[in-house]
């Protein structure tokens, strides 16, 4: 029986998607709840399950393609795995391994710019590098997350041939779908070095907007100057319009003040042991300016506060936003009523939230929201920011990194942890003396942490 595999209701505030990577081909066999292929919106990647076990008959809609809720992605015949399948997988294995010789020219389908025909498999793939005897790939293997793994399995892939960009050299999941997007670049280049230039084999498809063309050198350029073309992530799309209509609509202003944070690294030193045994987490940080800043925003709630046209919107509760970075760029997930959560309860949310941001497992209704957001540029290194807007949002908070300073403390000049901070702030509907006595009251909670447990 065919089954067709649509596109998943999309979140109300989401339009469309655009269809990253198909995990299968025509053939493969698939389990009922395996991935068949990613979605991208403009804040989360989404997967689209199989229905039922059975196998891929056909691909309807190529890789990049921007698709609708219900639209109809591809169909599978249920049951009757085991007929397609390893007759698919035993013509691979016959094939011989090893590439075409450097010096012959690339099939007609393989032309730069050609666009995968549903249906069929595009030559122009990378070529799968073989597993390493030596164990470096197990190695590699165990460093990877569930869902990079899955996906470095599924197109048998040896990821220490990949190249990385997550931190401390680790592979992500973006890393694997650009390297299965890539032409194979080597023989193309030997094969056009050995030739001479001759007009562009036939293509199956249109050559695509994104620059295929090659790159026009200046007289003399070496070949260390090419230049690449990639179209924005949709996330990365969505972040650069936020970012342009929150300067465009609001009056932006920022105001800067420093804490010391000797208190506050005392505190953790004579308690991080216990705290973490007792809740299951380390004390960071953020739970300390998340609570200070629930204390300030009580004090001057207008900076809890958005702007509708004309009217002011105050939140009588507060949707803590924390910025986490990602391979795909910055997401803001919501601690919400974080006013009545303790500090474990802050530390193992901001944390989950950090594991599910980086392993794209983030949900709409995780970034949905928010009243006010805190931001921390110091774990790269800044000392000194000017963040901008969350919008609707009035502001925003700006942590940065911790730095010994000598400070003259009661008459005497001593070594002492010292932070930056900033508020950028809409100064539509908030004065300077708000934001200003705002930062105050942070660094005031902050140097002497008693303050937030008293209330006072």
């Amino acid at each position: 029986m065919s089954t067709e595999i649509r596109v998943p209701q999309l979140p109300e505030s989401v339009a469309d998607a655009t269809l990253v990577t198909w995990h299968k081909r025509p053939g493969d066999a698939i389990r009922r709840d395996e991935n068949l292929a990613d979605l991208e919106t403009d804040k989360v990647v989404l997967e689209v399950p199989a229905p039922a076990n059975g196998v891929v008959s056909q691909i309807l809609v190529p890789s990049g393609t921007v698709v609708t809720s219900g639209q109809v992605l591809a169909v599978i015949e249920e049951g009757g795995a085991s007929a397609a399948a390893p007759a698919g997988k035993a013509a691979a294995r016959v094939a011989p391994p090893s590439p075409p010789p450097p010096t012959a020219a690339p099939p007609p389908t393989a032309a730069p710019g050609a666009a995968q025909v549903p249906g069929t498999r595009s030559p122009a793939l990378p070529a799968r590098a073989p597993a390493r005897a030596d164990g470096d790939g197990a190695k590699e293997a165990g460093k990877l997350s569930p869902s990079v793994r899955r996906l470095v399995e599924e197109n048998h892939l040896n990821p220490a041939a990949i190249p990385a960009s997550g931190r401390d050299g680790r592979l992500t999941k973006s890393d694997v779908v650009d390297y299965l997007k890539k032409p194979a670049e080597a023989p193309r280049a030997a094969a056009a070095a050995a030739q001479a230039p001759a007009a562009a084999a036939p293509s199956l498809a249109a050559p695509s907007p994104v620059a295929r063309a090659p790159a026009v050198r200046p007289p003399g350029a070496g070949s260390g100057r090419a230049e690449q073309r990639v179209p924005m992530t949709r996330l990365r799309a969505r972040i650069a319009q936020r970012l342009i209509e929150a300067q465009s609509t609001q009056a932006l202003l920022t105001t800067f003040n420093e804490v010391d944070l000797t208190a506050v690294q005392e505190l953790r030193r004579r308690y991080v042991e216990r705290f973490e045994k007792e809740h299951g987490v380390k004390l960071g940080f953020m739970s300390f300016f998340v609570k200070a800043a629930i204390e300030a925003l009580r004090k001057f709630p207008v900076l809890n506060a958005s702007v509708d046209g004309n009217d002011i919107i105050y939140h009588e509760y507060y949707d803590i936003g924390v910025a986490v970075s990602t391979d795909r760029g910055l997401v803001v997930p919501v601690v919400r009523d974080a006013d009545t959560k303790s500090f474990a309860a802050i530390e193992k949310e901001v944390a989950d939230y950090a594991r599910k941001a980086r392993a794209g497992a983030l949900a709409i209704e995780d970034l949905t929201g928010g009243t006010f957001t805190i931001t921390n540029g110091g774990v790269f290194g800044s000392l000194m920011s000017t963040p901008i807007v969350n919008a609707p949002q009035s502001a925003i908070l700006g942590m940065h990194k911790i730095q010994e300073r000598p400070m003259v403390v009661a008459g005497a000049i001593a070594v002492r942890p010292m932070m930056y901070l900033a508020v950028t702030y809409d100064h539509r509907i908030i004065d300077g003396r708000e934001a200003v006595q705002f930062l105050v009251t942070i660094k005031d909670s902050l140097e002497d942490p008693g303050r937030m447990l008293l209330g006072i």
